[in-house]
């Protein structure tokens, strides 16, 4: 099974970003009114250093990713196509996309889905309770996240989380044309870019 694999399964069902977007709120919603079964935990103090080729997609965008397509497929491709960049999730960030793709498309496709993306990311922990991206952000050395919610990439939510912890949040679509693996070679490798070593699509 590849992701290619995935993506074309996933064209069987008519989901938007709308819908998506919709469907995580309400999980997360009622998550916090309810409380959450404890997937994560605070784990340790000690994170890896912070650098811009580690990257958080947020569980709409991973369920856009493979539902929708378009700018959530082509940021996480730039990822997939190279493997010195890095996915970090936690369990509840993998989640809760899971159960948005079960609940909009089928729930052996999330499964499927579930377990292939766990084989690609790293994992972080970070308290139950905590937002799911920002914390895996923070626990993971993340200096960017990808988002779908506009309460997460607005200027003013920008400006909060910087001056906690240097990262920045953005649309698919933005994420996409500021993130250069050709730039970011040579400090995170060393070297000149060779240009992507791996099929976005194929493994």
């Amino acid at each position: 099974m590849t992701f290619g694999d995935l993506f074309k399964r996933a064209t069987d069902y008519d989901v938007d970003e709308e819908a998506i977007s919709r469907m995580l709120a309400e999980r997360r919603a009622e998550r916090d009114t309810e409380g959450d079964e404890d997937m994560s935990d605070a784990g340790t103090d000690a994170r890896p250093d912070p650098s811009p080729a580690r990257v958080v997609a947020d569980a709409d965008v991973l369920a856009a990713d493979l539902l929708v397509g378009g700018p959530a497929r082509d940021a996480l491709d730039r990822l997939r196509g190279h493997a010195w960049t890095t996915l970090v999730a936690s369990d509840a960030l993998l989640a809760d996309a899971e159960a948005v793709v079960a609940s909009l498309a089928d729930p052996e496709l999330a499964r499927d889905w579930r377990e292939h993306v766990s084989a690609w990311r790293e994992p972080a922990t970070h308290p139950a309770g905590d937002h799911p991206a920002l914390a895996s952000a923070y626990r993971g050395g993340a200096m960017q996240v990808i988002s779908l919610d506009p309460a997460l990439t607005s200027a003013v939510a920008a400006a909060g989380l910087t001056s906690r912890f240097p990262v920045s949040v953005r649309e698919p679509r933005a994420f996409a044309s500021v993130f250069s693996p050709e730039r970011l070679y040579p400090e995170v490798v060393g070297g000149e870019y060779p240009g992507p070593d791996r099929d976005a699509r194929e493994w």
